[in-house]
């Protein structure tokens, strides 16, 4: 059975939170424009929105939360959901959205309000036959009019493994995964999933070399995919050699090899760093005790006692 955590979300505010620049190239995808990838990116403050959640005895339940990611690039503003699942409450937070960004950008005079409306989209992880090709929002008035607001919806299945490094949409790497779901969680074939993250893992480190992509973007990248493994396969017999792949060899030339080597060894070590510190920093965000994310340390990332411990004091709110 899988475990019912938050990784994805972990993972896409943790992205969010550090590597903003790389969501430039998201932005410019989805609503057809040309921002540089060095253009500054504000996040703005958000306040809570509304999600629908089911109770078990089947009841629904509307349930506050905190909003993926709403940011500015010059004077326009964009909102991205990540979602893993259908969410039946996706439309009304996106309307509340323009009310938020009401309270932050809105024109008004004696008798008059100008409210400025996001540009959004959501980004839809894994696809049922539920999941929508778009969300509208309809707003109507007393005396009869109605204004529609429509956005297409992303849905991550559909994008190729080479569509996502030809179009450099970095944050769609960590969760190209899911749609191997199925045959990870049930302990079935992966030698596709296998052979996808290798060539994930390739392209990274050939961008990296180019200075497309930092060495802290490329390490924690690599992080993000195995957060989602092993949220995934939660300990089963495919977790090993799929975390593997992202530390695994890399095609090259000869004339390349003697660079390799002593970057394997950075990396490698970078990538575990990367790791731990997320480990940290998300379980401490759950409210988790020191002890447990030692032991999650220790075990999702194979290191001893002493070494989790290093990271504890080094990223850690609190010592041991």
């Amino acid at each position: 059975m899988q475990k019912q955590t938050h990784d994805y979300d972990n993972v896409f505010k943790t992205m969010k939170s550090k590597h903003k620049r790389l969501f430039v190239a998201v932005i410019n995808d989805i609503f057809g424009k040309c921002y540089p990838m060095d253009v500054r990116v504000d996040v703005l403050p958000s306040e809570g929105y509304l999600t629908e959640s089911e109770t078990a005895d089947g009841r629904k339940e509307i349930e506050e939360q905190i909003s993926d990611f709403l940011i500015r690039i010059g004077s326009e503003v964009y909102l991205l959901e990540c979602q893993s699942y259908d969410d039946g409450s996706m439309a009304i937070r996106i309307a509340e959205y323009a009310f938020i960004v009401a309270r932050q950008f809105a024109v008004w005079d004696i008798g008059h309000a100008t409210i400025p409306m996001p540009r959004f989209s959501v980004i839809y992880i894994k696809r049922t036959n539920r999941t929508p090709a778009a969300t509208t929002i309809t707003f109507t008035f007393p005396d009869g009019q109605s204004v529609e607001y429509r956005s297409d919806n992303v849905i991550l299945e559909e994008f190729t493994k080479e569509d996502i490094v030809e179009r450099r949409l970095f944050p769609y790497i960590p969760f190209y995964i899911a749609r191997y779901e199925k045959e990870i969680v049930s302990e079935g074939k992966v030698d596709q999933a296998v052979e996808d993250l290798a060539y994930f893992r390739d392209q990274m480190v050939r961008l990296n070399r180019t200075g497309e992509l930092t060495d802290t973007e490329l390490i924690d990248l690599m992080g993000f995919v195995n957060t989602i493994i092993t949220h995934m396969t939660n300990g089963n017999k495919n977790e090993e050699r799929l975390v593997n792949v992202m530390g695994g060899t890399i095609i090259e030339t000869e004339s390349e090899k003697w660079m390799r080597q002593g970057m394997e060894r950075g990396l490698q070590q970078g990538v575990q760093q990367g790791q731990a510190k997320m480990l940290i920093e998300l379980g401490q965000e759950d409210g988790l005790d020191d002890t447990t994310i030692l032991q999650r340390i220790q075990e999702k990332i194979g290191l001893s006692l002493e070494e989790a411990m290093t990271y504890m004091k080094q990223y850690g709110k609190r010592l041991v």
